[in-house]
């Protein structure tokens, strides 16, 4: 299957900027008008899902890697001093990226079927 030639460099590109706002000092942090978890939540999901459309052939490995990034993550902010890591944040992350990556592996899927010569899902 082919992956979309840019979700590759975006996934990275998420990942990398998720990491700077993460671990960088409160008041570099972007500001938005919506919440928190909502802000928190909505960038896994998309990091989630542009992992997933990237490699869809590795997507357990993904699927396992950015859940476990998430709270990986998160623990990194003990390192900053204006920053305060706590569960409730890594767990909205977690469940972010899951639903990016379920989004991701349903259109994954979805693909798989539109493919010239494709098997139906019940003779795979």
């Amino acid at each position: 299957m082919m992956t979309f030639k840019f979700a590759r460099p975006l996934a990275w590109l998420l990942l990398a900027f998720i990491i700077f706002v993460t671990v960088s000092p409160i008041g570099e942090r972007p500001n938005t008008v919506t919440m928190v978890d909502v802000d928190r939540a909505v960038a896994y999901l998309l990091l989630g899902f542009a992992f997933a459309l990237a490699y869809p052939k590795q997507w357990k490995m993904v699927a396992m890697l950015l859940i476990v990034g998430a709270f990986a993550i998160e623990y990194l902010q003990y390192f900053s001093p204006t920053r305060h890591p706590r569960l409730h944040d890594a767990g909205i992350k977690a469940m972010g990226a899951a639903l990016g990556l379920l989004a991701g592996w349903v259109i994954n899927r979805w693909r798989e079927t539109k493919a010239p010569n494709a098997l139906p899902f019940a003779e795979r």
